[in-house]
């Protein structure tokens, strides 16, 4: 997920399974917004124009789309539950599974607050554009659907029983959602295989920064794992690369493992911390305009880098390790990223519903596309399924002997370090 400062903006896909706990005296409704209650008919129009302002297929899916108001505009709607359908049905034409209408509950939920304590089964889910299967992004560390061992790229078959087969996202998300302290059981398919998980809901609190100082046979490293791009990840990030600093650290891993994404921004200030210069991100709309963004001398460090990702490293993780590899910074160790390069705005309406559109797509530094393709690592260190489930099973082993991506990722680490310069002046840090 990639969400921008300005307005909530979320890459390609991942709808987060948690609410928030809502506090205050309640809710009020604004001029404008009573007068959608009163008059459906102009949210429908509203979304129409949206749309037409800013989705990022000029031909929207080949469809007319000024036919589409017409259509939809001469219907009568006797109440908001009918508009809210007949925007469904009308995005449904665009075959776009990312740009979606929101009703108030939904839209309310979507409106999270990253940085904050969370409630959930803790993933991350989207919906294929090809098989239109719900898929895993990622389980989020730590949380109960990480520790029940669901996987990145996990499919989605039942929820509590039901079949999820031609299930909106939003739609799972609302069956999946609940108190905590409550079971909810998802049938995963994984290969050929269908797996029941039980898995109990629960309040979540996401520190999105681990990090250690850890020797090794050439040197001390710094070891960090970023799970998440929240609102403090970059400050969190900031901290470890100082403290490690100080320390007189050789190089660093970075683990971007299971990550699926986040804060646009803090995608692009944690970029700055490990590129004195160079492109970070750019985004292109429909009409070809095309936003740049570069790093500005502000490195806090030079030292050798290394980058751990996987299938479950989406979006934000994508955008930080694509920079990071095409301006040579780092080496990336492990196996190919989730393949999400979609960005989209996501904004309320006049009746406290919200719209996701796809507006933009994101490219590398080099110029590349990696929607649907992901990022190939410079060096392949494929898990056994018995890899990958023991290191789920005991989350204690990710990051160490036990981890085979891991002792990778030091040999190259190590490496690295031999061959640099003894006399290499360290990077001043403001």
């Amino acid at each position: 997920m990639v969400i921008t400062k300005r307005s909530l903006v979320v890459g390609a896909t991942a709808v987060v399974l948690t609410t928030v706990a809502v506090t205050g005296a309640g809710l009020h409704l604004s001029q404008s917004q009573a007068f959608f209650q009163e008059s459906p008919k102009e949210l429908v129009d509203e979304v129409w124009q949206i749309i037409d302002r800013q989705y990022v297929d000029a031909t929207f899916n080949q469809v007319d789309w000024r036919a589409v108001r017409n259509d939809y505009l001469n219907r009568e709607y006797s109440d908001k539950e009918e508009a809210y359908e007949a925007i469904r049905e009308m995005l449904e034409t665009l075959d776009d599974p990312y740009t979606r209408f929101m009703d108030p509950e939904e839209f309310k939920n979507m409106q999270i607050d990253t940085s904050g304590e969370l409630t959930g089964v803790g993933i991350q889910i989207a919906q294929d554009e090809d098989t239109k299967k719900l898929v895993v992004i990622s389980p989020i560390e730590d949380t109960p659907a990480f520790q029940a061992g669901i996987l990145a790229k996990d499919l989605i078959v039942k929820i509590d029983g039901q079949s999820t087969e031609g299930m909106d996202v939003n739609d799972a998300v609302q069956l999946i959602r609940g108190k905590p302290g409550t079971d909810v059981t998802l049938t995963i398919q994984r290969d050929e295989e269908e797996i029941d998980y039980t898995i109990t809901r629960a309040r979540i609190e996401i520190h999105p920064v681990r990090y250690s100082y850890r020797s090794t046979p050439t040197g001390e490293i710094g070891y960090i794992r970023l799970n998440q791009f929240s609102a403090i990840a970059a400050q969190e990030m900031r901290e470890a690369i100082k403290e490690l600093e100080t320390q007189d650290v050789n190089g660093y891993i970075l683990d971007l493992r299971s990550n699926p994404g986040g804060l646009l921004y803090s995608s692009i200030e944690i970029a700055r911390m490990w590129l004195d210069k160079g492109k970070i991100v750019s985004t292109v709309n429909r009409q070809g305009s095309s936003n740049e963004e570069v790093a500005r001398n502000r490195a806090l460090t030079d030292k050798p880098l290394v980058v751990l990702v996987d299938g479950g490293s989406a979006s934000a993780s994508e955008i930080l390790s694509g920079a990071l590899q095409d301006n040579e910074r780092a080496t990336l160790v492990g196996t190919q990223t989730f393949g999400k390069g979609l960005v989209q705005s996501v904004r309320g309406l006049g009746d406290g519903s919200g719209l996701a559109v796809t507006i933009a797509k994101y490219l590398t530094p080099s110029g590349r596309d990696i929607n649907k393709e992901g990022i190939p690592p410079d060096i392949v260190i494929e898990l056994t399924e018995e890899q990958r489930k023991e290191l789920q099973k005991d989350r204690t082993k990710i990051g160490t002997p036990d981890d085979p991506q891991y002792v990778k990722a030091l040999d190259v680490l190590n490496q690295a370090i031999a061959e640099e310069p003894n006399d290499r002046a360290s990077v001043q840090t403001p």
